[in-house]
Protein backbone atom coordinates (compact mmCIF):
# COMPACT_ATOMS: atom_id res chain seq x y z
CA UNK A 1 0.00 0.00 0.00
CA UNK A 2 1.14 3.32 -0.73
CA UNK A 3 1.19 6.39 1.79
CA UNK A 4 -1.67 5.40 4.58
CA UNK A 5 -2.90 9.04 4.49
CA UNK A 6 -4.60 9.17 0.98
CA UNK A 7 -7.40 10.93 -0.65
CA UNK A 8 -10.76 9.27 -0.11
CA UNK A 9 -12.23 6.95 -2.60
CA UNK A 10 -15.34 7.01 -4.52
CA UNK A 11 -17.64 3.80 -3.71
CA UNK A 12 -20.98 2.51 -3.60
CA UNK A 13 -23.04 1.86 -0.54
CA UNK A 14 -26.68 0.16 -0.72
CA UNK A 15 -29.22 2.30 1.48
CA UNK A 16 -31.13 -1.24 1.73
CA UNK A 17 -28.84 -4.08 2.97
CA UNK A 18 -25.41 -1.54 3.58
CA UNK A 19 -23.50 -3.56 0.55
CA UNK A 20 -20.16 -1.07 -0.26
CA UNK A 21 -18.87 -1.76 -3.63
CA UNK A 22 -16.26 -0.13 -5.12
CA UNK A 23 -15.67 1.32 -8.12
CA UNK A 24 -18.91 0.95 -9.95
CA UNK A 25 -22.41 1.14 -8.98
CA UNK A 26 -24.60 -2.39 -8.16
CA UNK A 27 -26.49 -3.73 -11.45
CA UNK A 28 -29.25 -4.96 -9.27
CA UNK A 29 -32.18 -4.15 -7.28
CA UNK A 30 -30.19 -2.42 -4.73
CA UNK A 31 -30.72 1.47 -4.70
CA UNK A 32 -27.17 2.83 -4.17
CA UNK A 33 -25.70 6.06 -2.73
CA UNK A 34 -22.11 7.75 -3.27
CA UNK A 35 -20.15 7.55 0.00
CA UNK A 36 -16.41 8.53 0.13
CA UNK A 37 -14.27 6.06 2.26
CA UNK A 38 -10.56 5.99 3.99
CA UNK A 39 -8.88 3.15 4.80
CA UNK A 40 -8.75 1.98 8.46
CA UNK A 41 -5.22 2.43 8.64
CA UNK A 42 -5.51 6.16 7.83
CA UNK A 43 -8.17 6.63 10.15
CA UNK A 44 -5.97 5.16 13.13
CA UNK A 45 -3.23 7.45 11.95
CA UNK A 46 -5.15 10.77 12.26
CA UNK A 47 -6.85 9.83 15.56
CA UNK A 48 -3.39 8.59 16.97
CA UNK A 49 -1.87 12.32 15.34
CA UNK A 50 -5.01 14.01 17.10
CA UNK A 51 -4.38 12.80 20.32
CA UNK A 52 -0.82 13.61 20.74
CA UNK A 53 -1.87 17.27 19.31
CA UNK A 54 -4.49 17.58 22.08
CA UNK A 55 -2.51 16.43 24.45
CA UNK A 56 0.30 19.12 23.82
CA UNK A 57 -2.42 21.40 23.98
CA UNK A 58 -3.44 20.25 27.19
CA UNK A 59 -0.26 20.37 28.91
CA UNK A 60 0.11 24.02 27.48
CA UNK A 61 -3.18 24.90 28.63
CA UNK A 62 -2.70 23.49 32.33
CA UNK A 63 0.91 24.48 32.55
CA UNK A 64 1.18 26.96 35.08
CA UNK A 65 4.76 28.08 35.22
CA UNK A 66 6.53 28.70 38.08
CA UNK A 67 8.16 32.08 38.81
CA UNK A 68 10.82 33.35 36.40
CA UNK A 69 10.72 29.72 34.87
CA UNK A 70 8.25 30.03 32.53
CA UNK A 71 10.61 30.55 29.38
CA UNK A 72 12.17 26.66 30.18
CA UNK A 73 8.84 25.59 30.21
CA UNK A 74 7.33 27.27 26.91
CA UNK A 75 10.98 26.22 24.95
CA UNK A 76 10.00 22.56 26.26
CA UNK A 77 6.59 22.98 24.95
CA UNK A 78 7.96 24.47 21.85
CA UNK A 79 10.56 21.68 21.13
CA UNK A 80 7.90 19.13 21.59
CA UNK A 81 4.91 20.93 19.21
CA UNK A 82 8.09 21.32 16.87
CA UNK A 83 8.88 17.62 17.13
CA UNK A 84 5.32 16.50 16.48
CA UNK A 85 4.91 18.25 13.63
CA UNK A 86 8.01 17.02 12.09
CA UNK A 87 6.49 13.60 12.35
CA UNK A 88 3.33 14.50 11.14
CA UNK A 89 5.31 15.98 7.95
CA UNK A 90 6.94 12.97 7.32
CA UNK A 91 3.67 10.68 8.21
CA UNK A 92 5.87 8.55 10.87
CA UNK A 93 3.74 5.89 12.61
CA UNK A 94 2.04 6.88 15.75
CA UNK A 95 3.88 6.61 19.42
CA UNK A 96 7.55 7.78 17.63
CA UNK A 97 7.32 11.17 19.53
CA UNK A 98 8.89 11.50 22.96
CA UNK A 99 6.83 11.28 25.72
Amino acid sequence: MSNPIEAPFKAWECTGCGRIEAPQPCLGICQDRAVELVHAEAYRQLQADNAKMRDLILRLARTSPREGAWESGYRALQARAAELLERLDRHEPPGSVSE
